[in-house]
């Protein structure tokens, strides 16, 4: 018993009687709010507690041979999928041959609805296959290709044959319904069936990671003394009616890898109307790769970007007026950021709950006690008056 009576010197927390304890409406309402606000701040510390917390890291990006993977989802509600092409670039300018890509094409309507119920596979610089059976035909054929013959292209078997060979030359491809390949294939008509509709462009390619290009562009592409040109399909397709030649569109979501948690792809939902025809859009993208270590050890590789817009009016001829498109090109930095997911520290946690119950109970007992004071003094205030 004496050891227990030494013990109680060490009481920090003295307590008084019961009857000495004056209970008030004031001291329970700020117990009631000081409570509601303790709960509230415990939520908001567990919320923050059971998300992770996100490490950034900087260095030099020493990798090599990885492919770039590019996500498009883009909409062109005036320009026809049998006109539009699409072709990836390195930054020499020559066009990338190893390039895996699963791109469609889906036919839109004036109101911006599927065409048809299926969209089309869109092979990387080349025409949608032909509607006819070639197999029908015999595979020995040799056909004229209406005096555009070269030494490698002595023969054209088809319409896209003819076309290039007009290329090669330099002409413009202005008579389809008078060339038989092209008549057999039904080019015309499917050219002006499609005239007043859009087209949506969706996909990914896999390309070499080096600097270069992707555009989209009216027409075929074709090389020609080693330079990228449309300029020759732009006079054909302004032969089958498209005078005006429209690049208003909407990119729904374009990004250079996979996504991660907190990532922000800025040309996400960039919607473009073009003020004037035949306007060259430039998007020059600056790209970061980066590494998203996650808490349970997943690692995903992908890439971060800025971006800057840069538009004008195009005459659709090779030269400094450049051609009518939507070009993004892009080039890498030589750093890589590298962000490690990891789990909260409890103790930080628990100390944080602390923290709260205890600055809201002090806080709160500061309040009640002014309250309490306070109506006392004004309450004795009112008896001297009534006394006098």
């Amino acid at each position: 018993m004496e050891a227990l009576s030494k013990l109680k010197q060490f009481d920090a927390y003295p307590k008084t009687l019961e009857d000495f304890r004056v209970k008030t409406c004031g001291g329970a309402t700020v117990t009631i709010i000081s409570g509601l606000i303790m709960l509230i701040l415990f939520f908001s510390e567990l919320q923050y507690y059971l998300t992770k917390e996100v490490y950034p890291e900087l260095y030099v990006d020493t990798s090599r041979g990885d492919k770039l993977k590019i996500n498009i989802d883009v909409l062109f509600p005036h320009m026809p999928c049998a006109y539009l092409s699409i072709d990836a670039m390195d930054v020499a300018g020559e066009q990338q041959l190893d390039v895996e890509h699963n791109l469609f094409k889906q036919r839109l309507d004036k109101e911006g609805k599927p065409v048809t119920p299926e969209a089309e596979k869109h092979e990387l610089g080349k025409e949608e296959p032909e509607a006819f059976d070639p197999s029908k035909l015999d595979p020995n054929r040799c056909e004229s290709c209406y005096g555009a013959e070269t030494e490698d292209l002595k023969c054209c078997n088809s319409c896209d044959d003819v076309r290039e060979g007009y290329r090669r030359r330099g002409w413009a491809f202005k008579n389809p319904d008078t060339i038989e390949q092209c008549k057999r294939e039904g080019f015309s008509q499917k050219m002006q069936e499609q005239k007043n509709e859009g087209c949506k462009l969706y996909g990914f390619l896999e390309v070499n990671k080096v600097a270069g290009n992707f555009h989209f562009a009216p027409g075929k592409s074709f090389q020609q003394s080693h330079v990228h040109v449309h300029a020759v399909e732009i006079h054909d397709l302004q032969s089958f009616g498209l005078d005006n030649i429209n690049m208003t569109h909407f990119i729904r979501h374009l990004s250079f890898g996979e996504d991660y948690p907190g990532i922000v792809n800025p040309l996400d939902g960039t919607n473009v109307a073009a003020e004037h025809v035949s306007m060259m859009y430039q998007y020059f993208v600056k790209i970061v790769p980066t590494i998203y270590v996650k808490a349970d050890g997943a690692v995903v590789k992908t890439n971060q970007f800025s971006v800057t817009r840069h538009e004008k009016r195009a005459n659709g001829l090779v030269g400094d007026q450049g051609l009518p498109g939507v070009f993004v090109l892009y080039e890498l930095s030589p750093m890589m950021v590298k962000f490690t997911e990891r789990q909260r520290s409890f103790t930080h946690f628990l100390t944080g709950v602390c923290a709260i119950v205890g600055g809201v109970f002090t806080v709160a007992g500061l309040v009640d006690s002014l309250i309490y004071h306070s109506a006392r003094a004004i309450q004795k205030k009112i008896e001297l008056g009534k006394a006098s």
